[in-house]
């Protein structure tokens, strides 16, 4: 007879099922928002008739591609921009709402 698992252990064991799933898996993204944000985020995903992990991820994915869109394959540009490690603003970048300017090495 197996011991009962921990709750711990079934999250464990559920968050290793979703990253081993069907189209590429999943990968768990935990932030804070804004109240703003949030709400914002509530009512746009309501009147697209979407949830909003669907609204979010169609607004990153059309980032995306249009970023993609303005870069040649295996150039820099494309290296830099698939690397691992986060991209750091460069001196005088233009910041959006929001961001918080990264230390430069």
């Amino acid at each position: 007879m197996s011991k009962a698992k921990t709750t711990a252990e079934r999250q464990a064991a559920y968050r290793a099922r979703q990253a081993c799933g069907a189209n590429d898996g999943q990968k768990r993204v935990s932030l804070w928002l804004s109240t703003g944000c949030a709400l914002a985020l509530a009512r746009l995903a309501r009147r697209h008739g979407s949830t909003q992990r669907e609204f979010v991820e169609k607004l990153v994915l059309a980032e995306d591609d249009k970023v993609l869109a303005t870069m040649a394959l295996d150039s820099p540009e494309w290296s830099a921009y698939f690397q691992v490690k986060p991209m750091r603003a460069e001196a005088g970048a233009t910041l959006h709402a929001g961001d918080t300017p990264s230390p430069l090495k």
